[in-house]
């Protein structure tokens, strides 16, 4: 039986402006999805989503070659939004097909923000031997950088660009990693909404600052250093989308840095230092090492 694995993803820098060609730097996590697909009899696409803890929480059946779904609702109305825009990118995959299995493992909360659909995008364009970039702009659009996460298993830098994405693997093993851990927000943030919001706004072209930036953090030696170049970037995305830095709107008198990730208002946030109780005592119980989530 066919299996296909990808890696989840987090932002480092540059989120938002990485939609205009910023040098983003991204991390592969720990954390993805597995695809298994076998044949079967029915002529037919049956689906099966299980969650973190293997408990079925999705499943439909999809008609082929039309891939309409047995019961419509959002999530089977994207998922045959998939299989349509595979078949175009693939047209011959389907002709004379059996009937196929496909069932998703999911190894983190769906609310986490790891990239849920960047996986399942990736997975199924192994499986359909399709370009999983143009498979992405098909379906849920973006930058592409969770893509290109979903494919490496070391940090990289991405950038945007007219036919094909600049990927460079680079290391980021900072000395003071122990001391960086990510925090969930406790809410999911909608990122096609919060693309939306920012092409809507855009008022900061210039990027070369936050290419620095990106360059800076990578060659960060000292925590100190790291937590003003973060510091900076959260100043300089905030006047991109005429938002509030997190640290100010929520944790004021938290001693540490604090970095929003990909989307501002949901998913996790980067905090540096050691203090988790502090955030504990604020109602933000999921709390991971740097070590426990990056590859």
């Amino acid at each position: 039986m066919p299996s296909y694995y990808s890696h989840g993803k987090l932002l480092i820098s540059c989120e938002y402006a990485v939609l205009d060609g910023a040098k983003a730097l991204a991390l592969p996590t720990k954390f993805g999805q597995r695809l298994d697909v076998s044949k079967t009899y029915t002529k037919n696409i049956y689906w099966k989503s299980l969650d973190y803890q293997n408990k079925l929480w999705f499943e439909t059946t999809l008609s082929i070659p039309n891939f309409k779904p047995s019961l419509l609702n959002p999530i089977t109305k994207r998922l045959s939004q998939c299989f349509v825009a595979i078949q175009k990118l693939q047209p011959k995959l389907f002709e004379n097909q059996q009937g196929i299995e496909f069932i998703s493992y999911l190894e983190f909360p769906q609310n986490w923000g790891l990239g849920s659909s960047s996986t399942l995008i990736n997975n199924l364009a192994k499986w359909a031997k399709v370009d999983a970039y143009k498979l992405l702009s098909a379906t849920f659009g973006g930058s592409g950088y969770d893509i290109a996460c979903a494919q490496h298993s070391s940090p990289i830098t991405f950038q945007k660009k007219l036919k094909f994405p600049k990927i460079e693997k680079v290391v980021f093993n900072p000395p003071f990693k122990e001391q960086l851990f990510f925090v969930h927000l406790n809410q999911k943030q909608d990122s096609r909404k919060a693309i939306a919001n920012y092409k809507a706004i855009k008022n900061f072209q210039n990027l070369n600052l936050l290419n620095t930036i990106t360059d800076d953090i990578l060659k960060s030696c000292k925590l100190k250093n790291f937590e003003n170049l973060i510091t900076k970037h959260e100043l300089l995305i905030a006047k991109l989308t005429q938002q509030t830095p997190l640290k100010l709107s929520h944790f004021p008198d938290y001693k540490g840095a604090i970095k929003s990730l990909g989307a501002w208002g949901g998913d996790f946030f980067l905090a540096t230092g050691s203090d988790h109780l502090y955030f504990k005592d604020k109602g933000y119980h999921t709390i991971i090492p740097y070590k426990e989530m990056v590859l």
